[in-house]
This record gives C-alpha cells, structure tokens and sequence, in this order.
C-alpha cells in the first residue's frame, strides 16, 4: 500500500545545503575544507548581543510576543530606517519575521492565490523559485545575464507572455552580487507601480556594499513588500530572526498568517537582536574584512581561470562563469572539494537552466580563509 503525499514537497533541494552537508562529511572524515559555498559570515554575533542573550535567558521568561513582534524591536527597525536611508517607515508597518525565509512564505501567501505569476531573475535566490512553486505559484524567470548586471529590467519584462501578478527583485543579489542604480530601481517599481504588479524586494544584504549605497525599494514605491533580516549584515544567522515592511491593507492578513504559522518570532533572538543596533562599528569592521576578500579574489580567481566574474558592488559573493573548464558545475564543484578542500556551490542552485556552466564563491569567511582558498584553487589549475 502506497499512501498519499503531497506534491509540495516535489520541488528542487536547496542544493547548497547539500554541498555544505559534503563538507561537512570531508570535515567529519579528518579532512580540511575551505568553506566558500555558504552564504553565513564567518564571523559570530557581536559581544554586546550574546551579553543580551544570556541577560535574557536569566531574567525573562521566554514567552511568545505578539505575531508581530517585541514593540521594541519594531521601534528599533523604524529608527534604522531613518538613519540608514533617511526614510519616514512607520513601526506598525513593520513586522519580525522568523528570519526572511519566514517573511517569503507571509508575503507570497498574503500576496499570491495559486496560478499567479511571478516574474524572478535567474539566477537568482534558489528558495523564491521553490516556496512559489510550493504555494502552487507560477515562477516565470528573467533571463539575465552580464548585459544587464544579472538584474531585471523593464524591457525583459515587457517581453513576458501572459499577465504578470508579482516581481522579485533583490539589490546586492545573490548569487551575483549586482546592485541595481537608483534610477534602475525607480524604474522597475513605477513599471510595477503603474501595472499593477506587486514588488517584493529582497534587502537582507543592504549595509553589505562596496562603493554605493543600496537604496530601498520603499523610496519608489510605497505599496512595495520590502523583507530584510539579522542574517548578513548583522551576523546572526543561526538566531533565525528577519523582518518586512509591509502596506497597511496587508496587515491583518500578514498577521492572520503569521498567527496561525509561527505563533511568534523566536523570543531569545528578539531580546538579543535589540543590543546589535549599537554595534555599527564592529559591523562595518567585518563589511571591510568582506571588501579585502573581494579585492583578493577579483586579483586571485583570474589566475586560477576563473576570469568571467560578476560585478559584485554587493552581498559577498562572485559568480563565475566556468564554461571554459566543465558543462556540468555540480561535478566540477564535487572535484574541487575532493582535490583541493575548496567548497563552493554549483550555479544550478541559482539557474536551473544555464547554471550549469557557472559556479558561486563566497567569501564571508575570514581572510585567512579566503585567501589559503586561492592560493589552493591556483595551484589546482596550474
């Protein structure tokens, strides 16, 4: 006897995830592995965070908050948005998420019935595509490529067919590291604007850039569904805490949802993350540490002939074409590991279609890291 289940559960895996379970098993074995497949920074949460963490574990009870949060946080980000962009966003639009993973299921639910179309870049971030393909949503994917900074723009989505209910976009990117110009982004949110089409922007690696300043979809569009997190910038990512700006008529169903499936953000992490918004100087430490990585590799990685790299402004990744040495970049990827310790991530994840000619570095770990990582890839190639 067969017994039902579901067709959600039928999409693609987060094949990062099984390149860092790889690692790890090389690791487990006695093995060194460099790790530049994950996007996590290598670094922990500041001191003054985990102090609040363990004040918190002493004196507070750990108790669910409401569905949208501790009131104090959501007063935190508020203030964050007028210091960092200048930015008039008011706290009851603000909703804790747990994490942005969290925030891409509300949104998608609050925002989508299935056969709705939403339009991504590909690549891109592999869990849009596989969340919307598990609500029953359509993902329609923009191809891009170098010509258009690996972003999406007006004119690819003029040549969509059919009727288009949402746009992706994310400015860093990942798996490129792209930023979309002020002017870039004004235009896809009056396309979407004046279309009728939501825009869900994707802002977790904002604080993280390498020249100019990403600007929040929010300066464009106010109906836009902006989601951010604790992950990147603020290297928390194991405490699983995000949030996203919505409009007032999407907050009680983004509540009702919230409410029915989480109950709460993570009550610890909440208490913790209240500490790290005094902790910009250590922060921005680890973005320049990110800056030195970044320089090395864009000097290193050509000698290893990896020469076709995106143009990373933002987040910290690079990723390279390496059609040149394989036409299968999850075998390519699995030799690397194998001979040199090396782990990075096959494009596949990212661009089901033509990922199989490009890999993604990270370089969030330390320095140390990145650049024994080179020299090994270097070496590898000669």
């Amino acid at each position: 006897m067969t017994l039902k289940t579901s067709r959600r559960g039928a999409i693609p895996a987060f094949i990062v995830m099984d390149v860092m379970r790889a690692a790890h098993q090389r690791e487990a074995a006695g093995n060194h592995v460099l790790h530049m497949e994950v996007g996590q920074p290598g670094t922990a949460a500041p001191k003054p965070v985990l102090d609040a963490a363990k004040a918190a574990l002493d004196g507070n009870r750990i108790g669910y908050t409401g569905a949208f949060g501790l009131p104090e946080l959501r007063r935190r980000l508020a203030d964050h948005y007028r210091q960092f962009y200048g930015a008039d966003v008011a706290e009851e639009r603000i909703v804790v998420t747990t994490g942005s993973s969290g925030a891409f299921v509300l949104s998608f639910l609050g925002l989508f019935d299935p056969g709705d179309r939403v339009a991504l870049a590909s690549p891109g971030y592999p869990a849009y595509r596989n969340i919307l393909k598990a609500l029953g949503v359509a993902p329609v994917d923009l191809l891009v490529g170098p010509e258009t900074n690996y972003q999406p723009t007006p004119a690819l989505l003029d040549r969509i067919e059919g009727p288009l209910d949402g746009l992706i976009i994310a400015s860093p990117s990942n798996p490129t590291g792209t930023m979309l110009t002020a002017a870039e982004l004004q235009a896809l949110a009056e396309y979407c604007r004046d279309r009728e089409i939501r825009l869900i922007s994707d802002e977790i690696y904002h604080g993280i850039s390498y020249g100019a300043r990403p600007e929040t979809a929010l300066a464009f569009n106010d109906d836009a569904i902006v989601i951010n997190s604790f992950s990147k910038y603020f290297s928390m990512t194991g405490w699983r805490l995000g949030w996203m700006v919505v409009p007032e008529e999407l907050l009680r169903p983004i509540e009702c949802l919230s409410q029915n499936l989480f109950i709460s953000p993570p009550t610890l992490s909440q208490l913790a993350a209240l500490a790290v918004f005094d902790c910009r100087d250590q922060l921005d430490g680890y973005v320049a540490d990110y800056a030195r990585n970044r320089s090395l590799l864009l000097e290193q990685l050509p000698k290893a002939g990896f020469d076709k790299l995106s143009h990373a402004d933002g987040a910290f990744y690079l990723y390279a074409d390496v059609s040149t040495m394989t036409n299968d970049s999850v075998e390519f990827c699995r030799r690397m590991l194998d001979e040199t310790g090396v782990a990075a991530t096959p494009g596949v994840d990212f661009d089901p279609e033509r990922g199989n000619r490009y890999i993604r570095f990270s370089f969030a770990e330390s320095c140390d890291v990145i650049e024994q990582a080179a020299d090994r890839l270097i070496n590898w190639r000669r």
